[in-house]
């Protein structure tokens, strides 16, 4: 496989790292502490084709592949996870669920506004009590002629608030049964759909984190995903694509944590000397870019399996796992190099450290990517 960047990748990153410059990195620290989720920046997004990387050109997006998408997201993750993990979320979860499973009509009602930035999408799977145990989800929807009567609670949303459209996968059948769920398209402003309690997170502040309420609400047959019972099946081909992107947004927040690390130790002077001279400090840079460069081919592996169309799910779980525990490594590393600085807001790699743990535990934690694949090479 040959992971040479081509043109157009390279002119995307560096449309992205441009955009993450002006108009994210002034803005870091007051959007985390205040925990401020920019609306508006993701119009800005949406004008330069970030908030519908993977949506083809007919629908109102780029039509740019996992290649574009990782670059994007790991040129703003480098400057702000928060920013990352929406534009992240937006794309490969609600967006793309849309794309994967959507009905023609649905495409065309939904996509062209969530490409723009005009709309946010926000994707509902996870719950209070169950987390990883989908099977016995409590949020049900319950078939009313033409309609769908909606009922339960969901959370860690992104964007429960402040999105315009949400994909809500619910339960249609007995808990603990096969194919027990279906996917559903609901619009903000149908009645009985609401926002709930937004979490008050370690990191990721300014990426908003809330409950998704629905209270007998009622959606059309219309806005259903697929056949009834599908929801978790297309959930499990969704989160392959999104633990991609995880590994993107957990690729970015190390690369922005080593890069601080490795200029502050050039700088730092120290018995006469920059402290990149002693081998205490040397070595873990060493550590951090071979860690860093071995999660890049990991995402690169996945990314290729999944522009070929190909399984990917033993390759985006490895790809996820080693990333993000790698982001975790590289940010405690970081802080350890500026030493009492890195305790401190004055400089970045706080944020980095603190960003980094969302990325152990969001789309499949650690140890879930362990079960999928022990699974798949147990096979």
């Amino acid at each position: 496989m040959d992971f040479t960047l081509s043109e157009l990748t390279s002119q995307v990153a560096e449309t992205a790292r441009q955009f993450a410059q002006r108009k994210i990195k002034p803005h870091v620290m007051e959007w985390d502490e205040q925990q401020i989720f920019p609306v508006e920046l993701f119009k800005e997004a949406g004008k330069l084709g970030l908030m519908g990387v993977l949506v083809p050109e007919r629908y109102g997006g780029s039509g740019l592949s996992y290649f574009e998408y990782k670059v994007i997201i790991e040129e703003i993750a480098r400057v702000c996870g928060s920013i990352g993990l929406s534009i992240a979320a937006h794309n490969s979860l609600c967006t793309n669920h849309i794309l994967t499973f959507g009905c023609e009509d649905l495409r065309m009602k939904f996509l062209p506004k969530l490409a723009s930035g005009e709309h946010i999408g926000a994707w509902g799977l996870t719950e209070a009590v169950t987390g990883s145990d989908a099977a016995n989800m409590q949020t049900t929807a319950t078939r009313d002629g033409k309609y769908w009567i909606l009922n339960g609670t969901k959370c860690w949303i992104t964007h429960g608030k402040s999105a315009d459209i949400a994909v809500v996968i619910a339960r249609t059948g007995e808990p603990n049964s096969r194919n027990n769920s279906t996917a559903f398209i609901v619009e903000r402003g149908t009645p009985g759909f609401s926002a709930g309690k937004k979490e008050n997170k370690l990191g990721m502040r300014a990426s908003e984190t809330t409950e998704m309420i629905f209270d007998n609400c009622r959606i059309p047959d219309d806005n259903r995903m697929g056949e009834v019972g599908d929801g978790f099946k297309q959930a499990l081909t969704i989160l392959d694509g999104g633990r991609i992107s995880i590994a993107c947004l957990a690729l970015g927040i190390a690369k922005g944590a080593y890069d601080a690390a490795l200029q502050y130790s050039k700088e730092r002077h120290q018995f006469g000397q920059p402290i990149s001279n002693f081998q205490g400090i040397s070595f873990k840079l060493a550590d951090m870019a071979t860690e860093i460069t071995a999660a890049e081919l990991l995402i690169l592996q996945a990314c290729d399996g999944k522009v070929r169309g190909a399984n990917i799910t033993r390759q985006s779980a490895m790809a996820k796992y080693y990333a993000s525990e790698v982001a975790v490594k590289v940010a405690t590393d970081a802080v350890q190099i500026f030493g009492g600085y890195g305790y401190t807001k004055d400089f970045p790699v706080e944020k980095f450290y603190r960003d980094a743990k969302l990325c152990t535990i969001g789309e499949g934690t650690s140890e879930i990517q362990k079960i999928v694949i022990a699974r798949e090479v147990l096979k």
